[in-house]
């Protein structure tokens, strides 16, 4: 699977597992962009075979419902578009 990368501040691992046609995967993204960290995230829905059964298997381990997007900061992770969680989560 091939992530891309957004470079910023560090804070520690953060992923972002999202959809190309989904607003609040955008959102989330724009928002990870504006707060200037650096990230990495994928679109799973672009993924064919191999690569999408495993960001899915991925996904379902942070996130049983296999909703987006879903986000992972460290150990911790945040399901839909949570500004306020995003943000106290980056400290």
């Amino acid at each position: 699977m091939n992530f891309e990368h957004v470079a910023g501040e560090e804070k520690g691992k953060i992923t972002l597992y999202a959809l190309s046609t989904c607003i609040w995967c955008k959102r989330t993204r724009e928002l990870l962009m504006a707060l200037g960290v650096s990230f990495d995230y994928i679109y799973v829905d672009l993924l064919k075979g191999e690569d999408r059964s495993k960001a899915i298997e991925q996904v379902k381990h942070y996130n049983p419902s296999t909703s987006f997007p879903t986000l992972v900061i460290g150990d911790k992770s945040i399901v839909g578009f949570r500004e306020k969680e995003i943000r106290e989560a980056l400290g």
